[in-house]
């Protein structure tokens, strides 16, 4: 299995993309049929919608059965410390070892008559912890029998505010991030005001692999993030979704933004559109 770090642009002198994948609300393991996309990993989310859904580290190791290199979600909402290390190390024993954090989406009014979260851990401190299982402790540093081998990644949002989300990408590499991922991009020019604020910022905690977010939109799909009127203009006049994603992509390479993190469309209810990723994947390698 090849971890993130290990198949970044920056190790291989090649574009690099992840393309993002929603696990499904049932057992049926036709799933891994659907990710085999053209793409250097699978990331598997955490319980999109807040819904019950199959597990992410599991569903990562089906599909690296598979022959696909994955990466998994993981959220600080749902799991106490021990939960989440003992997690951790299986996913680790079937092979999985790239891990994103996250915190997950709050739960509304409705969801907490329900379901309780738990948050024994923000992202940060759940990186940090994650770092010290590879250093062969736990979270009561208790020794483990053999430390770890698990690959950090964290999330970065410019969207809400450029120079608060460089700072606390500091802080999350500074825990033991080895990769980030961001939420979608349509601006580049965000991306260079983000690493001088970063590079300010950060001092000895030095650069790592920045995946950045490549939405495909459909009009009627889930947006992740604000969508330039522009974009919504050229979607509503009837320009494909795919067409719009490449046109991005190739202003992502001018600007060397050479890992890619690809988000198929959402359609409302949560289906995804894995055929416009194929579509867009295959066209993205003659540009």
């Amino acid at each position: 299995m090849v971890k993130v770090t290990e198949g970044c642009f920056e190790a291989t002198g090649h574009t690099s993309i992840i393309c993002d994948f929603s696990p499904p609300r049932s057992g049926d393991p036709g799933v891994v049929d659907q990710a085999q996309i053209d793409a250097d990993f699978i990331s598997v989310a955490y319980n999109p919608g807040r819904a019950v859904r199959t597990n992410s580290a599991m569903l990562a190791a089906a599909i690296q059965r598979s022959g696909k290199d994955t990466v998994f979600t993981l959220a600080t909402r749902d799991m106490n410390k021990l939960a989440l290390q003992s997690q951790l190390l299986g996913a680790q024993i079937l092979g999985v070892r790239n891990v994103v954090v996250v915190q997950g989406d709050p739960f509304n009014e409705r969801d907490r008559e329900r379901v309780a979260s738990v948050n024994d851990y923000q992202p940060t401190g759940l990186i940090a912890a994650i770092a010290q299982m590879n250093q062969g402790l736990d979270f009561r540093e208790g020794k483990l029998r053999t430390p770890a081998d698990i690959c950090i990644g964290a999330t970065v949002d410019l969207g809400r505010g450029i120079e608060e989300e460089a700072q606390l990408a500091v802080r999350k590499v500074r825990a033991g991030a080895e990769f980030l991922i961001t939420q979608p991009i349509f601006n580049v020019d965000h991306v260079a005001r983000y690493r001088e604020s970063y590079a300010y910022h950060a001092g000895k905690a030095g650069t790592l692999p920045i995946y950045f977010g490549l939405q495909i939109l459909e009009q009627d799909g889930v947006l992740f993030s604000s969508v330039p009127e522009s974009v919504r203009t050229e979607l509503e006049g009837g320009r494909s979704g795919v067409d719009i994603a490449l046109e991005l992509y190739q202003k992502f390479q001018e600007a060397r933004l050479n890992n890619i993190y690809l988000m198929p469309p959402i359609k409302r209810g949560g289906a995804r559109n894995y055929e416009a990723a194929k579509e867009f994947l295959s066209k993205a390698v003659k540009l």
